[in-house]
């Protein structure tokens, strides 16, 4: 199965083709962002099914009135240029209803023409057009100052600044991997799937985002205690928190207390919620790891040895290194969704201590092989 992914570049275009090469490998993805716009009609050939996130939601009122439209006009024109009619499944919004807040705007406007677009090009090619109606996304990697305020929140608590309020209000909001899954499961589902799919938010206070991030980072940033993790949710803003303190926040550094009897180091204090720990051995050479996981909090701590972690963000190449002994105690927290490893670089044996925020569950490990070094997904590749 061919898919094309408009928008691949933007916040929810990674997470969605994140998702896709790590959960649904077998298919075949295109990624078009603007640079590959102008072969739009090329790429688009053969598809069986195509994601439109691509979007305008940021500038000024006639480019997001008329600027969404244009990027529906131009994908239904490729299409018919192409001579196909694959699925097509676009990322809506629940700011469409121009009741939504009181008033209509000019995004609310373009985004309701975009859908019209496409649901008229749909009458005339017989294909099957079906939108997700999202409501507000956060997760790791947005943008602060533009992709929502839950990324702004993050970046300034992250970097010791506070956030403003300005009115506060209750709003619906949904991690924007189970944003992905959404769309994947309407692509799978075609002509079957209704109309408009409306995954539903976290109603929550603006005001209760900041308070949560400002006690996760008083509690994690000096020493990498976990902070209180009561659901999924809390451990996506808990997630969220931890990309914006990345990289500049780690290695977390535990204190040793030494006496005669010799040295006590910390590996974990968790605030509350579950976890797991084991230690492993590791001969000099030889790699554990290379894999990624899309929620679960993994802490990487070297007892003895000397140990090379690697880490890189899914879909790029940048590797990141930190290497860690037993004899200076460290702690690096692995990123959700960026693969990681780590070797055996000294001359004697390697012993590392691994936790992790939840019990393994075999039918659903949330742990897909990758390698960081000589990955499939590396762009370079």
């Amino acid at each position: 199965m061919r898919v094309v992914v408009t928008g691949a570049a933007g916040f929810l275009g990674w997470h969605t083709r994140t998702r896709l090469l790590l959960t649904r490998p077998e298919l075949e993805v295109v990624p078009v962002g603007r640079a590959e716009w102008p072969r739009l009609c090329e790429l688009v050939t053969g598809a069986d099914a195509v994601l439109h996130l691509a979007g305008h939601n940021r500038g000024e009122e006639d480019e997001l009135a008329h600027g969404n439209v244009a990027l529906a006009t131009d994908l239904t024109g490729a299409l018919d240029a192409a001579g196909v009619a694959p699925t097509v499944v676009y990322a809506g919004s629940t700011y469409v209803d121009p009741g939504h807040w009181g008033v209509d705007s000019p995004y609310a406007a373009g985004k309701r023409g975009a859908g019209d677009a496409l649901r008229e090009w749909a009458t005339r090619s017989g294909a099957v057009v079906r939108e997700v109606r999202l409501p507000g996304l956060f997760g790791e990697h947005g943008r602060p100052e533009y992709n929502s305020f839950v990324a702004t929140f993050a970046h300034r608590i992250a970097h010791g600044e506070q956030p403003s309020i300005v009115g506060d209000r209750e709003l619906p909001l949904l991690h924007v991997q189970d944003a992905a899954e959404a769309l994947l499961d309407v692509v799978e589902q075609g002509a079957v799937a209704p109309e408009v799919t409306w995954p539903q938010g976290r109603p929550i206070l603006i005001s209760e985002v900041a308070h949560r991030f400002a006690h996760m980072h008083e509690v994690y940033a000096p020493l990498g205690e976990i902070p209180a993790l009561a659901d999924a949710f809390d451990v996506a803003l808990f997630n969220t928190l931890r990309a914006a303190m990345w990289p500049d926040a780690y290695p977390l550094r535990p204190t040793p207390r030494s006496d005669e009897r010799g040295t006590l180091v910390e590996t974990i204090r968790v605030h509350g919620g579950t976890g797991q720990a084991f230690v492993s051995s590791t001969n000099p050479g030889y790699t554990r790891g290379d894999h990624v996981h899309l929620h679960k909090i993994e802490r990487f701590q070297v007892l003895s040895g000397t140990g090379l972690i690697r880490l890189r963000r899914v879909l790029t190449d940048e590797v990141l290194e930190f290497r860690c002994t037993g004899d200076e105690p460290a702690v690096v927290d692995m990123p959700t969704m960026w693969t990681h490893s780590i070797e055996n670089v000294g001359d004697t044996e390697l012993v590392t201590a691994f936790w992790t925020n939840d019990l393994l569950d075999p039918e659903n490990p949330d742990t897909y092989p990758l390698p960081v070094l000589t990955g499939r997904d590396r762009t370079g590749a």
